[in-house]
């Protein structure tokens, strides 16, 4: 079974979400290699013995929340981002990215589809095909979200009908409903966020300074060829 965790990012124009596809077999030594990785750098930079940070794309980004304690140490954040995206890499998962032009999908549509119930549709194609590609069944787990019995409803008629578009296929590989739990619970969905997030910024442009911006290059080089799908829908 393959276990394929999702979470989004956005900004005005864009809405995007990640597929961190991971084998079963895998979940447990990632969960446990992204753990090892907190407890590294909180005894490496000094945190507090009860420290357990949400790896968090944004707050790690900005020294917020949970690494508010490094918000002047721009070297800790950068190396527990790295980290954790190298151990990511370094196990046998593989990442599918899917995206919207908000604005484009306002534009054309006189009632358009939320983007979250956009995107997810997408993503759920492209988990259903590369699950069938490896004879292999999915299970969905996304970050919490408001209209969770509205998704779940969508992935139903997705198995009757099919969903809509030019890519429109019958979702028959996928298990069950589509369960979502809280990120600061699974170090999985963490690791989805790590990623969508860091897409995000990717999309967005230049950073404001050269370090900055080549950091965020450097970091994306770990987990790019772990991807295996990418697109943003303009409509």
């Amino acid at each position: 079974m393959i276990l394929n965790y999702i979470d989004e990012s956005y900004t005005e124009d864009r809405y995007l979400m990640v597929a961190l596809a991971c084998p079963d077999h895998v979940a447990i030594p990632l969960t446990n290699a992204l753990d090892e990785i907190v407890l590294e750098i909180g005894n490496k930079y000094g945190a507090r013995l009860d420290w357990n940070p949400e790896f968090h794309g944004h707050d790690l980004f900005h020294g917020e929340r949970d690494w508010k304690c490094f918000k002047s140490n721009v070297s800790a954040r950068v190396e527990a981002y790295s980290a954790a995206l190298k151990a990511i890499a370094a196990h046998d998962i593989y990442i599918i990215l899917r995206g919207v032009h908000r604005k484009r999908l306002v534009e054309r549509y006189i009632n358009p589809y939320p983007p979250h119930g956009v995107v997810l549709a997408h993503l759920l194609e492209r988990i259903d095909e590369y699950a069938e590609k490896r004879n292999e069944v999915a299970l969905v787990i996304a970050d919490e979200v408001s209209e969770k019995d509205k998704y779940r409803k969508d992935l139903s008629t997705y198995r009757q009908y099919g969903t809509e578009g030019y890519r429109a296929r019958k979702i028959t590989n996928v298990v069950d409903t589509l369960h979502f739990a809280p990120s600061t619970a699974s170090r999985l969905l963490q690791a989805a966020d790590l990623v969508v997030y860091l897409w995000c910024r990717l999309l967005t442009g230049k950073e404001k300074n050269e370090r900055a911006e080549e950091a965020k290059n450097n970091l994306w080089a770990l987990i790019e060829p772990k991807i295996v799908h990418r697109h943003v829908w303009w409509p």
